[in-house]
């Protein structure tokens, strides 16, 4: 008997073992995650996956992270290794990450330092006392003879976006352009947006006085004042008839909100955009769901700035079915114009991008932009607005298609107005990914915007939780006065019987 039960041992350990071996090679080829986020934050997205699949080589990452690091920083470090392991397991075995662990911190700096990560410095608490320490949080990516450096990962918040970014920059052979285009006599600033494009384009900029180049396959075209010359919209018409895509920013209102003045704009570029099925109308839609602008009040003897809704600047929550904008969570456009449908032939797409809310308005024949005491702010009762679209065009003289997005709102590309906001930087890289056929990033991009604002609350609704703050906890309080002393008066009384 006692031979059995050796001989069972023997055997229970010996499957132990092989299971054990089984579910490690089965766990190195079989990677799987529970994310129970409701993004998938820490699981590595499809797009991502389909960025690895191109690495058909040895890609090195080499991670410079100072050891025992406080708080968020400590946690940003787990959260690498986690997403790095994932990158890993889904490459096939061309990817693989390394942390740096040199035998002392001036090591790590020289070598972190070579690689082109600089140090940045951190408040900490070591032997009991706060120090100012120099530490460092930054990846270097080797490819073939190419190298990206992430100089500081003091977040992880857009870190799967960037490393993503910088995979597909390493793996792609060429480094295509996109261009923003000018009539004669405009500027635009809008080196945000470069700045953003930049990461993953070459940027351009060209006059539409001179033929665009055969590599241009997506132009962004900033919105006028007045009209163009007649070759430069030839230029466009050429442009888009061999098959090109298009991003313009146009409304059909010039307003100076300093001055609180507002004139239509007489231009032929309209004539141009309903030629392409577009047709913006000649007004200003507002929405009770807006930003706001600051305005300066008397108050006494004070004067003061104070923050007002401002529903000439919509913020849009309300988006069309496209990839463009299936992630977005909000964008927000200045003194958008309505865009209605132009189209002939019933070929060819019109589909709605940026809605306005069910409490819209229009404002058309005399603009009156003051923020206070407005009338048009009482009468936003119209239903949802279209400001911004995508329209799909099949041309007949070259039966080639072409495609153009057309908000209504002409700063949208300026750095000081619309162009300014990082929402709407995410949906222009949006656009032009998808414009350009590379729409890979797309979802990626947009699933870590954290703009999450409560719903709407109607006023009755505003009025009765402001009663309830007022009123429940000191009723509250009142109940739990009473239950206490009932509950003592009735031990009062059973002392009393008791001793009595």
């Amino acid at each position: 008997m006692p031979i059995q039960n050796k001989k069972s041992v023997l055997l229970y350990v010996t499957i132990s073992v092989v299971v054990i071996i089984l579910l490690n090679v089965i766990a190195r080829n079989w990677f799987f995650r529970w994310d129970l986020t409701d993004n998938k934050m820490y699981s590595l997205s499809e797009s991502s996956k389909a960025v690895v699949q191109k690495v058909d080589d040895l890609l090195t990452l080499k991670v410079y992270f100072t050891d025992n690091l406080p708080g968020d920083y400590a946690n940003n470090r787990r959260y690498l290794q986690d997403i790095l392991e994932e990158y890993a397991a889904y490459s096939n075995g061309n990817i693989r990450f390394e942390f740096y662990a040199p035998a002392s911190e001036e090591k790590l700096g020289e070598e972190a330092q070579k690689a082109g990560i600089m140090p940045v410095q951190l408040q900490v608490i070591e032997n009991d006392k706060m120090e100012i320490k120099r530490v460092y949080m930054g990846m270097q990516l080797l490819y073939e003879d190419q190298k990206e450096v992430i100089p500081l990962i003091q977040s992880t918040t857009g870190l799967e976006y960037e490393i993503t970014t910088k995979i597909k920059r390493l793996v792609e052979s060429e480094k295509r352009s996109v261009a923003f285009a000018t009539f004669t006599g405009q500027t635009v600033k809008n080196q945000t947006l470069t700045d953003a494009l930049g990461e993953a384009y070459t940027v351009r900029r060209l006059p539409l006085s001179r033929p665009i180049p055969e590599n241009i396959s997506c132009l962004l075209v900033n919105g006028v004042k007045d009209s163009v010359p007649d070759e430069e919209l030839n230029t466009l018409r050429d442009f888009l008839n061999r098959g090109g895509n298009m991003i313009i920013a146009q409304n059909r209102i010039d307003t100076d909100l300093q001055k609180q003045r507002a004139n239509p704009i007489r231009s032929n570029i309209f004539s141009f955009l309903e030629e392409n099925g577009i047709k913006l109308q000649e007004n200003l839609v507002l929405d009770r769901r807006s930003g706001q602008v600051t305005i300066t009040q008397n108050r006494g003897f004070f004067r003061m700035n104070s923050a007002v809704d401002y529903p000439f600047f919509p913020l849009i929550r309300s988006f069309g079915d496209h990839p463009i904008v299936r992630g977005l969570e909000q964008v927000q456009i200045l003194f958008p114009s309505e865009i209605t449908s132009a189209l002939k032939d019933t070929t060819d797409q019109f589909l709605p991008l940026f809605l306005t809310s069910d409490h819209s308005g229009i404002m058309t024949g005399s603009y009156n932009l003051g923020p206070l005491n407005n009338p048009a702010f009482q009468m936003m009762n119209q239903p949802e607005k279209t400001v911004a679209v995508l329209v799909s065009l099949k041309h007949p003289e070259s039966g080639l298609v072409s495609q153009i997005i057309a908000i209504g709102d002409t700063r949208f590309f300026d750095d000081s107005g619309s162009g300014g906001i990082p929402e709407n930087a995410v949906f222009i890289h949006n656009a032009v990914d998808y414009l350009m056929g590379d729409s890979e990033l797309v979802a990626l991009r947009s699933r870590e915007i954290t703009t999450r604002p409560l719903g709407e609350l109607t006023d009755e609704a505003k009025a009765r939780i402001k009663w309830m703050n007022i009123l429940l906890p000191p009723l509250l309080i009142i109940g739990l006065g009473i239950f206490r002393w009932k509950k003592e008066s009735k031990r009062s009384e059973k002392i009393e019987e008791i001793y009595g």
